[in-house]
């Protein structure tokens, strides 16, 4: 038997500061890397150090408007593009990522702060999108059929939506770049990209493989800004946008919805998270810690998928706490490039002082800190790993979205009960359930109200499947069969039966 051992390059300040250097610093307008319009520059921080990582330029409403005329431009010739040239396209990008992993990698830990194994599993997962898309965009499917009288035949078709406008969060920077591109790509739509002022870098490497795999000039355009509102206000003002499709904060979408609606746009949002983990009694305790954690720990916290309260039947909480309080409390931080590290930075340090005012705020509510609680001292924005038991149930943490490493765990009695306190959020996205009853997860599954449910499992985000919310968690489905129809209209034509007499 013989056995293969993974290489990866040699971690150095000399290879983070030549990947640095190959990352583009400009605006990509109908296919080229230009200065903004009023060589203003912004900095990109490492979370870890403070230290500047990159400057870029930094677009201004000027430049906001002309990568809308780029893709405006490129709209008709592009949605007239065959499906396989598309589908082509997105293929060698897959394979280009692919390629590129590690610098894709290291790229995303410099910027957000994610260890070198998460940010890896980023690559992986964001690089599904354009493989899954790929094959998509030769199946979207019309119809042809008779009138229910039989007097006409009706003709279904699917037809691009037009230019969009892609705003992507820092917590993700290539798997949210790629769940919007790659489906507008597949649809036929031209694209204005606002990746996030915190985590630019990894998107404009992005935008560079796209154009490398072959990605015609003015299809997909990238404007990063420190101004988000001077890039989406005149876009969204400007009748030739036809899409937004937002990730981010809830009030910042519901901003953006009321803009969007003055021109009647199509809007995909994904927004806020407060995911509830039930454990119930009959569950697999150890399944359910490793669970919890996966659920809990990916991305550091840091998404919106992470659960956010954990609901554990009483009979059965001090065992289960005391269990993930010893896997979290063994987790170690540091920098995303060190191996030893399990937990990087937060992503700044308004970020670290939220986490740590949710955590004070439950202890002085009478909550327990059975592991973790502070800020980690140091330079950098770290914060412990933390356990919070005997939370009550009107605690602030419990009903906000955390977007740490932070996992307060309450009880219930009744399966009754634990409906009722998962649902007691203005938020819908993620659910995690555990127990070894069947027909009770499909029983709570159909009464709680959230867009995806996890069943015994940690981590459910899949290329392949549906990923959207309910309530104020947003609304329109990335990802699955679901994602393309986002980017495109339908339109019905109405035949003359060809058998009619004259």
């Amino acid at each position: 038997m013989t056995t293969s051992t993974v290489l990866f390059p040699a971690l150095s300040a000399e290879r983070e500061a030549a990947l640095l250097t190959s990352v583009p610093t400009g605006l990509l307008i109908n296919g080229e890397w230009r200065d903004s319009s009023d060589g203003g520059t912004f900095d990109v921080h490492d979370p870890a150090t403070g230290e500047v990582l990159a400057t870029l330029a930094s677009a201004t409403s000027e430049d906001a408007v002309s990568a809308l005329d780029a893709a405006d431009a490129a709209q008709a010739s592009w949605a007239r593009t065959a499906p396989r040239v598309r589908s082509e396209i997105l293929r060698r990008a897959f394979d280009l990522v692919t390629e590129r992993a590690e610098d894709f990698a290291l790229l995303m830990t410099l910027e957000m702060g994610k260890p070198l194994a998460e940010a890896r599993g980023e690559v992986t997962y964001g690089a599904e999108f354009l493989r899954w898309f790929a094959e998509e965009t030769v199946r979207d499917y019309g119809r042809y059929l008779t009138t229910p009288e039989g007097k006409n035949k009706i003709l279904v078709q699917h037809k691009p939506v037009g230019p969009c406008l892609l705003i992507t969060p820092w917590n993700f920077p290539l798997a949210m770049a790629t769940r919007k591109v790659a489906p507008a790509v597949a649809a036929g739509c031209t694209m204005v990209l606002k990746p996030a002022k915190l985590t630019p870098l990894t998107a404009q490497y992005f935008a560079q493989t796209m154009l490398d795999a072959g990605l015609p000039a003015g299809v997909l355009n990238v404007v990063a800004s420190s101004s988000a509102s001077g890039i989406s206000g005149p876009l969204l003002k400007d009748t030739r946008l036809r899409k937004v499709s937002f990730t981010g904060s809830t009030p910042v979408g519901k901003r953006l919805m009321a803009e969007a609606a003055q021109n009647v746009l199509r809007t995909s949002m994904e927004l806020g998270g407060n995911a509830p983990f039930i454990v119930f009694e009959d569950a697999d305790l150890d399944a359910a810690v490793e669970g919890a954690m996966a659920a809990k720990m990916r991305n550091m916290g840091e998404a919106c998928t992470a659960a956010n309260r954990f609901l554990v039947h009483e009979s059965v909480a001090q065992e289960f706490t005391a269990k993930f309080a010893s896997a979290m409390g063994a987790l170690s931080t540091g920098r995303g490039t060190e191996a030893s590290t399990n937990v990087g930075p937060l992503i700044d340090g308004g970020a670290r002082d939220d986490v740590h005012a949710l955590v004070s705020a439950a202890v002085d509510a009478g909550a327990v800190a059975v592991t973790g609680g502070a800020p980690v001292d140091g330079p950098g924005y770290f914060y412990q790993p933390t356990v919070l038991a005997n939370v009550p149930n009107d605690a602030a943490i419990l009903g906000q979205e955390i977007f740490g490493a932070v996992a307060p765990v309450t009880t219930f009695t009744t399966e009754a009960e634990a409906i009722k306190l998962a649902n007691a959020s203005e938020y819908g996205l993620a659910s995690y359930l555990y127990s070894r009853d069947f027909n009770r997860l499909l029983r709570v599954a159909e009464q709680i109200e959230f867009g995806m449910v996890g069943f015994n499992a940690g981590v459910i985000s899949n290329a392949a499947a549906p990923f959207g919310g309910v309530k104020q968690s947003g609304l329109g489905r990335e990802g699955g069969s679901e994602g393309i129809n986002e980017y495109t209209t339908t339109q019905y034509i109405g035949i003359a039966d060809p058998y009619a007499g004259p």
